[in-house]
């Protein structure tokens, strides 16, 4: 679990309690921030939750890459360049 996982529960948390202490004495500016804090506190939690998956998922292919680097200096320097050369011409509109 991130820790902007993390966060965000807590932001979800004080949201409801921010809501329901404005439902209780009528103040709808504080029940509006909580609802904000809430929907605030659920995205963080799913941005948490994608940075997860991704760093799981994304795991053994960083070991395949960095071992191909190592065996394969030369082409990993001409790949890096092919790739570089592509994404200049991309930004340029070529």
């Amino acid at each position: 679990m991130s820790i902007s996982t993390l966060k965000g529960e807590g932001n979800e948390f004080g949201g409801s309690i921010k809501e329901t202490a404005g439902s209780l004495t009528g103040d709808r500016s504080l029940q509006a921030d909580g609802i904000a804090d809430q929907v605030t506190g659920k995205i963080q939690q799913g941005y948490g939750a994608a940075r997860d998956a991704i760093a799981e998922n994304a795991a053994p292919y960083t070991a395949k890459v960095k071992d191909f680097a190592r065996e394969r200096p030369f082409a990993t320097a001409a790949l890096v360049g092919v790739v570089g050369l592509a994404f200049l011409n991309t930004l340029r509109g070529k």
